[in-house]
Protein backbone atom coordinates (compact mmCIF):
# COMPACT_ATOMS: atom_id res chain seq x y z
CA UNK A 1 0.00 0.00 0.00
CA UNK A 2 1.27 3.50 -0.89
CA UNK A 3 2.18 5.54 2.14
CA UNK A 4 0.30 8.77 2.61
CA UNK A 5 2.52 11.65 3.77
CA UNK A 6 0.81 14.09 6.09
CA UNK A 7 0.83 17.72 4.98
CA UNK A 8 3.25 19.90 6.97
CA UNK A 9 1.37 23.13 7.67
CA UNK A 10 4.68 24.97 8.25
CA UNK A 11 6.13 24.06 4.83
CA UNK A 12 5.12 26.67 2.23
CA UNK A 13 3.86 25.56 -1.17
CA UNK A 14 5.54 26.70 -4.38
CA UNK A 15 2.58 29.00 -5.02
CA UNK A 16 2.98 30.60 -1.59
CA UNK A 17 6.69 31.17 -2.14
CA UNK A 18 5.95 32.77 -5.49
CA UNK A 19 3.35 35.09 -3.97
CA UNK A 20 5.81 36.06 -1.21
CA UNK A 21 8.57 36.92 -3.71
CA UNK A 22 6.13 38.95 -5.82
CA UNK A 23 5.01 40.84 -2.71
CA UNK A 24 8.61 41.65 -1.80
CA UNK A 25 9.27 42.88 -5.34
CA UNK A 26 6.15 45.08 -5.27
CA UNK A 27 7.07 46.49 -1.86
CA UNK A 28 10.56 47.27 -3.11
CA UNK A 29 9.16 49.24 -6.03
CA UNK A 30 6.85 51.17 -3.73
CA UNK A 31 9.68 52.01 -1.33
CA UNK A 32 12.01 53.37 -3.92
CA UNK A 33 13.09 51.02 -6.66
CA UNK A 34 15.69 48.79 -5.00
CA UNK A 35 16.31 47.04 -1.74
CA UNK A 36 19.84 48.48 -1.70
CA UNK A 37 18.42 51.99 -1.39
CA UNK A 38 16.84 51.01 1.92
CA UNK A 39 20.06 49.86 3.57
CA UNK A 40 22.50 52.58 2.52
CA UNK A 41 25.01 53.25 5.29
CA UNK A 42 25.35 56.81 6.51
CA UNK A 43 28.76 58.45 6.17
CA UNK A 44 30.26 61.90 6.56
CA UNK A 45 33.36 62.59 4.47
CA UNK A 46 35.98 64.77 6.15
CA UNK A 47 38.49 65.48 3.41
CA UNK A 48 41.17 67.92 2.28
CA UNK A 49 39.46 68.27 -1.06
CA UNK A 50 42.30 69.32 -3.34
CA UNK A 51 41.51 69.39 -7.02
CA UNK A 52 40.54 69.22 -9.70
CA UNK A 53 40.93 65.47 -10.00
CA UNK A 54 43.33 63.37 -7.97
CA UNK A 55 42.85 61.08 -5.01
CA UNK A 56 40.73 63.38 -2.87
CA UNK A 57 38.15 64.22 -5.54
CA UNK A 58 38.07 60.59 -6.70
CA UNK A 59 37.38 59.51 -3.11
CA UNK A 60 34.37 61.81 -2.89
CA UNK A 61 33.15 60.26 -6.14
CA UNK A 62 33.79 56.70 -4.89
CA UNK A 63 31.52 57.18 -1.88
CA UNK A 64 28.86 59.23 -3.66
CA UNK A 65 28.70 56.72 -6.55
CA UNK A 66 28.29 53.73 -4.26
CA UNK A 67 24.67 52.55 -3.96
CA UNK A 68 25.61 51.35 -0.47
CA UNK A 69 26.58 54.79 0.87
CA UNK A 70 24.41 57.66 2.03
CA UNK A 71 26.72 60.69 2.12
CA UNK A 72 25.25 63.07 4.69
CA UNK A 73 27.79 65.80 4.02
CA UNK A 74 31.35 66.69 3.11
CA UNK A 75 33.39 68.62 5.66
CA UNK A 76 36.48 70.32 4.30
CA UNK A 77 39.75 71.06 6.12
CA UNK A 78 43.03 72.51 4.95
CA UNK A 79 45.48 69.82 3.93
CA UNK A 80 46.75 69.28 0.39
CA UNK A 81 45.42 72.75 -0.44
CA UNK A 82 43.93 75.57 1.63
CA UNK A 83 40.35 75.07 2.77
CA UNK A 84 38.65 77.75 0.65
CA UNK A 85 40.03 76.51 -2.68
CA UNK A 86 39.17 72.95 -1.64
CA UNK A 87 35.57 74.03 -0.99
CA UNK A 88 35.39 75.46 -4.52
CA UNK A 89 36.65 72.19 -6.06
CA UNK A 90 34.15 70.19 -4.00
CA UNK A 91 31.15 72.31 -4.96
CA UNK A 92 32.09 72.11 -8.63
CA UNK A 93 32.47 68.31 -8.54
CA UNK A 94 29.02 67.95 -6.98
CA UNK A 95 27.58 70.14 -9.72
CA UNK A 96 29.21 67.94 -12.36
CA UNK A 97 27.83 64.82 -10.66
CA UNK A 98 24.36 66.30 -10.17
CA UNK A 99 24.48 65.89 -6.38
CA UNK A 100 24.32 69.45 -5.10
CA UNK A 101 21.93 68.19 -2.42
CA UNK A 102 24.99 67.07 -0.41
CA UNK A 103 26.07 69.87 1.95
CA UNK A 104 29.65 71.10 1.67
CA UNK A 105 30.66 72.36 5.10
CA UNK A 106 33.81 74.48 5.59
CA UNK A 107 36.07 73.28 8.39
CA UNK A 108 39.43 74.22 9.82
CA UNK A 109 41.75 76.59 7.94
CA UNK A 110 44.63 76.13 10.38
CA UNK A 111 45.96 73.23 12.46
CA UNK A 112 45.42 73.12 16.22
CA UNK A 113 49.01 74.07 17.02
CA UNK A 114 51.37 73.55 14.12
CA UNK A 115 51.77 76.57 11.86
CA UNK A 116 53.32 77.09 8.46
CA UNK A 117 56.07 79.16 10.06
CA UNK A 118 56.83 76.47 12.65
CA UNK A 119 56.87 73.78 9.96
CA UNK A 120 59.43 75.77 7.93
CA UNK A 121 61.68 76.19 10.97
CA UNK A 122 61.26 72.51 11.89
CA UNK A 123 62.42 71.46 8.42
CA UNK A 124 65.43 73.75 8.65
CA UNK A 125 66.43 71.95 11.83
CA UNK A 126 65.47 68.34 11.09
CA UNK A 127 65.45 68.10 7.31
CA UNK A 128 63.07 68.81 4.46
CA UNK A 129 59.90 66.75 4.09
CA UNK A 130 59.02 65.33 0.69
CA UNK A 131 55.53 66.85 0.68
CA UNK A 132 54.00 69.68 2.73
CA UNK A 133 50.52 70.11 1.24
CA UNK A 134 49.20 73.68 1.31
CA UNK A 135 52.46 74.73 2.98
CA UNK A 136 54.68 73.34 0.23
CA UNK A 137 56.91 76.08 -1.27
CA UNK A 138 56.39 74.64 -4.77
CA UNK A 139 52.84 76.04 -4.88
CA UNK A 140 52.54 78.22 -1.78
CA UNK A 141 50.03 81.06 -1.67
CA UNK A 142 48.25 82.92 1.13
CA UNK A 143 45.49 81.02 2.98
CA UNK A 144 42.38 82.79 1.70
CA UNK A 145 43.44 83.17 -1.93
CA UNK A 146 41.42 80.98 -4.31
CA UNK A 147 43.17 80.47 -7.67
CA UNK A 148 40.78 80.26 -10.66
CA UNK A 149 39.65 76.60 -10.79
CA UNK A 150 40.47 74.77 -14.01
CA UNK A 151 37.13 72.99 -13.98
CA UNK A 152 35.16 76.25 -13.70
CA UNK A 153 33.78 78.26 -10.80
CA UNK A 154 30.75 76.69 -9.07
CA UNK A 155 27.47 78.56 -8.80
CA UNK A 156 26.38 76.70 -5.65
CA UNK A 157 27.42 77.86 -2.20
CA UNK A 158 28.80 76.03 0.85
CA UNK A 159 26.90 75.57 4.08
CA UNK A 160 26.96 78.42 6.59
CA UNK A 161 27.46 75.87 9.38
CA UNK A 162 30.99 74.97 10.47
CA UNK A 163 32.35 71.43 10.15
CA UNK A 164 32.70 70.65 13.87
CA UNK A 165 29.10 71.55 14.69
CA UNK A 166 27.79 69.76 11.59
CA UNK A 167 29.62 66.57 12.61
CA UNK A 168 28.24 66.80 16.14
CA UNK A 169 24.70 67.52 14.94
CA UNK A 170 24.68 64.53 12.59
CA UNK A 171 25.84 61.95 15.15
CA UNK A 172 23.20 63.21 17.58
CA UNK A 173 20.56 63.03 14.87
CA UNK A 174 21.59 59.48 13.88
CA UNK A 175 23.26 58.02 16.98
CA UNK A 176 25.49 54.99 16.29
CA UNK A 177 24.59 55.07 12.57
CA UNK A 178 27.15 57.46 11.08
CA UNK A 179 30.60 56.41 9.87
CA UNK A 180 33.17 59.19 9.93
CA UNK A 181 35.41 58.83 6.89
CA UNK A 182 38.62 60.80 7.45
CA UNK A 183 41.01 61.55 4.58
CA UNK A 184 42.45 64.85 5.80
CA UNK A 185 44.48 66.13 8.72
CA UNK A 186 42.16 65.41 11.67
CA UNK A 187 41.61 69.02 12.79
CA UNK A 188 37.84 69.03 12.24
CA UNK A 189 37.35 65.84 14.26
CA UNK A 190 39.55 67.10 17.10
CA UNK A 191 37.54 70.33 17.28
CA UNK A 192 34.29 68.35 17.38
CA UNK A 193 35.68 66.29 20.28
CA UNK A 194 36.69 69.43 22.16
CA UNK A 195 33.16 70.82 21.80
CA UNK A 196 31.33 67.55 22.51
CA UNK A 197 33.21 64.72 24.25
CA UNK A 198 30.38 62.35 23.23
CA UNK A 199 31.07 62.85 19.51
CA UNK A 200 33.21 59.72 19.01
CA UNK A 201 31.02 57.34 21.03
CA UNK A 202 27.89 58.52 19.19
CA UNK A 203 29.44 57.73 15.81
CA UNK A 204 29.30 54.20 14.43
CA UNK A 205 33.02 54.03 13.58
CA UNK A 206 36.04 55.95 12.32
CA UNK A 207 37.60 54.99 8.98
CA UNK A 208 40.71 56.92 7.99
CA UNK A 209 43.67 57.12 5.67
CA UNK A 210 46.77 58.05 7.62
CA UNK A 211 49.87 56.82 9.34
CA UNK A 212 52.88 54.95 8.04
CA UNK A 213 54.56 51.87 9.49
CA UNK A 214 57.27 50.33 7.33
CA UNK A 215 56.55 51.09 3.67
CA UNK A 216 58.59 49.26 1.05
CA UNK A 217 59.36 52.16 -1.28
CA UNK A 218 61.99 54.52 -2.66
CA UNK A 219 59.46 57.37 -2.66
CA UNK A 220 61.24 60.53 -1.46
CA UNK A 221 58.44 61.26 0.97
CA UNK A 222 59.16 58.11 3.01
CA UNK A 223 62.63 56.80 2.20
CA UNK A 224 64.35 58.76 5.00
CA UNK A 225 61.42 58.91 7.43
CA UNK A 226 59.26 55.78 7.02
CA UNK A 227 57.00 56.65 9.97
CA UNK A 228 56.23 60.09 8.53
CA UNK A 229 52.81 60.55 6.90
CA UNK A 230 51.37 63.89 5.78
CA UNK A 231 47.94 63.84 7.46
CA UNK A 232 49.50 63.11 10.87
CA UNK A 233 52.44 65.47 10.27
CA UNK A 234 50.36 68.54 9.40
CA UNK A 235 48.37 68.41 12.65
CA UNK A 236 49.93 65.91 15.09
CA UNK A 237 47.96 67.11 18.12
CA UNK A 238 44.66 66.69 16.29
CA UNK A 239 45.51 63.18 15.11
CA UNK A 240 46.64 62.10 18.56
CA UNK A 241 43.48 63.53 20.14
CA UNK A 242 41.26 61.67 17.67
CA UNK A 243 43.10 58.37 18.08
CA UNK A 244 42.61 58.53 21.86
CA UNK A 245 38.86 59.23 21.65
CA UNK A 246 36.19 56.70 22.59
CA UNK A 247 35.38 55.23 19.15
CA UNK A 248 33.56 51.91 18.88
CA UNK A 249 35.84 50.89 16.01
CA UNK A 250 38.78 52.41 14.14
CA UNK A 251 39.98 51.20 10.73
CA UNK A 252 43.19 52.55 9.25
CA UNK A 253 44.56 52.56 5.70
CA UNK A 254 48.28 53.32 5.99
CA UNK A 255 50.89 54.44 3.47
CA UNK A 256 52.12 50.82 3.36
CA UNK A 257 49.04 49.38 1.65
CA UNK A 258 48.28 52.54 -0.32
CA UNK A 259 51.59 52.17 -2.15
CA UNK A 260 50.26 48.95 -3.71
CA UNK A 261 47.64 50.89 -5.68
CA UNK A 262 47.82 52.96 -8.87
CA UNK A 263 45.30 54.57 -11.17
CA UNK A 264 46.66 53.47 -14.55
CA UNK A 265 46.13 55.05 -17.99
CA UNK A 266 44.28 51.87 -19.03
CA UNK A 267 41.81 52.29 -16.16
CA UNK A 268 41.26 55.95 -17.04
CA UNK A 269 40.75 55.07 -20.71
CA UNK A 270 38.04 52.57 -19.78
CA UNK A 271 36.35 55.09 -17.48
CA UNK A 272 36.42 57.77 -20.19
CA UNK A 273 34.48 55.52 -22.59
CA UNK A 274 31.42 55.74 -20.33
CA UNK A 275 31.01 59.35 -21.46
CA UNK A 276 29.22 60.50 -18.29
CA UNK A 277 30.08 63.90 -16.80
CA UNK A 278 31.95 62.20 -13.93
CA UNK A 279 33.83 59.86 -16.27
CA UNK A 280 34.92 62.82 -18.40
CA UNK A 281 36.00 64.73 -15.29
CA UNK A 282 38.13 61.81 -14.03
CA UNK A 283 39.70 61.33 -17.45
CA UNK A 284 40.51 65.02 -17.86
CA UNK A 285 41.90 65.77 -14.41
CA UNK A 286 43.40 62.57 -13.02
CA UNK A 287 46.99 63.05 -11.88
CA UNK A 288 49.32 60.83 -13.89
CA UNK A 289 52.71 61.47 -12.32
CA UNK A 290 55.06 59.45 -10.10
CA UNK A 291 53.35 59.15 -6.72
CA UNK A 292 50.41 61.36 -7.70
CA UNK A 293 48.41 58.50 -9.22
CA UNK A 294 48.48 56.38 -6.05
CA UNK A 295 44.96 55.72 -4.78
CA UNK A 296 45.56 56.70 -1.16
CA UNK A 297 42.08 57.65 -0.04
CA UNK A 298 40.03 55.76 -2.64
CA UNK A 299 41.25 52.50 -1.10
CA UNK A 300 40.13 53.47 2.39
CA UNK A 301 36.69 54.38 1.03
CA UNK A 302 36.39 51.23 -1.10
CA UNK A 303 37.39 48.97 1.82
CA UNK A 304 34.59 50.50 3.90
CA UNK A 305 32.10 49.92 1.09
CA UNK A 306 33.27 46.33 0.50
CA UNK A 307 35.54 44.97 3.26
CA UNK A 308 36.09 41.75 1.31
CA UNK A 309 38.57 43.46 -1.04
CA UNK A 310 41.00 43.43 1.90
CA UNK A 311 42.84 40.10 2.17
CA UNK A 312 44.93 40.75 5.28
CA UNK A 313 44.48 42.85 8.41
CA UNK A 314 46.40 43.50 11.60
CA UNK A 315 45.58 45.08 14.95
CA UNK A 316 47.86 47.60 16.63
CA UNK A 317 47.56 50.27 19.27
CA UNK A 318 48.22 53.63 17.60
CA UNK A 319 49.13 57.18 18.57
CA UNK A 320 51.10 60.12 17.18
CA UNK A 321 54.38 61.61 18.41
CA UNK A 322 53.57 65.08 19.78
CA UNK A 323 57.01 65.79 21.23
CA UNK A 324 58.42 68.73 19.31
CA UNK A 325 61.56 67.00 18.11
CA UNK A 326 62.76 65.19 15.00
CA UNK A 327 59.93 62.62 15.21
CA UNK A 328 57.16 65.19 15.70
CA UNK A 329 54.09 63.90 13.84
CA UNK A 330 55.42 60.37 13.31
CA UNK A 331 53.18 57.31 13.63
CA UNK A 332 53.51 55.37 16.89
CA UNK A 333 52.25 51.77 17.13
CA UNK A 334 52.46 48.91 19.63
CA UNK A 335 51.38 45.29 19.77
CA UNK A 336 49.14 44.06 22.57
CA UNK A 337 52.00 43.06 24.88
CA UNK A 338 54.06 46.20 24.31
CA UNK A 339 51.49 49.00 24.52
CA UNK A 340 52.08 51.79 27.07
CA UNK A 341 50.15 52.00 30.33
CA UNK A 342 48.52 55.23 29.21
CA UNK A 343 45.16 54.49 27.50
CA UNK A 344 45.44 53.79 23.77
CA UNK A 345 42.97 52.44 21.22
CA UNK A 346 42.96 49.26 19.15
CA UNK A 347 43.16 50.11 15.47
CA UNK A 348 42.43 47.63 12.69
CA UNK A 349 45.08 48.17 10.02
CA UNK A 350 44.58 47.14 6.40
CA UNK A 351 47.66 45.21 5.27
CA UNK A 352 46.94 43.68 1.84
CA UNK A 353 44.24 43.72 -0.82
CA UNK A 354 42.84 42.02 -3.88
CA UNK A 355 44.16 44.66 -6.26
CA UNK A 356 42.28 43.39 -9.31
CA UNK A 357 38.94 43.51 -7.48
CA UNK A 358 39.66 46.97 -6.08
CA UNK A 359 40.57 48.31 -9.52
CA UNK A 360 37.44 46.76 -11.04
CA UNK A 361 35.28 48.23 -8.30
CA UNK A 362 36.72 51.72 -8.77
CA UNK A 363 36.38 51.67 -12.56
CA UNK A 364 32.79 50.42 -12.38
CA UNK A 365 31.84 53.13 -9.87
CA UNK A 366 33.37 55.89 -11.98
CA UNK A 367 31.58 54.57 -15.10
CA UNK A 368 28.18 54.11 -13.49
CA UNK A 369 25.16 56.34 -13.11
CA UNK A 370 25.18 58.53 -10.01
CA UNK A 371 22.61 57.27 -7.45
CA UNK A 372 19.90 59.68 -6.32
CA UNK A 373 19.86 60.95 -2.75
CA UNK A 374 18.83 58.43 -0.10
CA UNK A 375 15.46 59.09 1.53
CA UNK A 376 15.76 60.37 5.13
Amino acid sequence: MKAICPVNPFRPTAQAVGRFILSLFTLTLILGGSATAQIRRKVIIDQDCSGPGGSNMQTLATLIQSPQADVLGITVATGNQWRDEEVVHTLRLLEIMGRTDIPVVPGAVFSLWRTHEEAVLWQQRYGKVGYAGAWDPRWWHEPFVVPPPKEGMPTTKPSTEDAAHFLIRMVHKYPHEVTIYEGAPMTDLALALRIDPQFAELAQELVFMGGSLNPATDNVEFVNVPRHEFNFWMDPEAADTVLHANWHKITCTTVDISLKTQLTPAMVEEIAKAGTPLAQYVAKYYLHAPGADLMWDELAAAAWIDPSIITKRDVRYMAVDTEHGAAYGNTLTWSEGDKPKLPTNRVEILVDLDLERFNRMFVDLMKGATPPPAPH
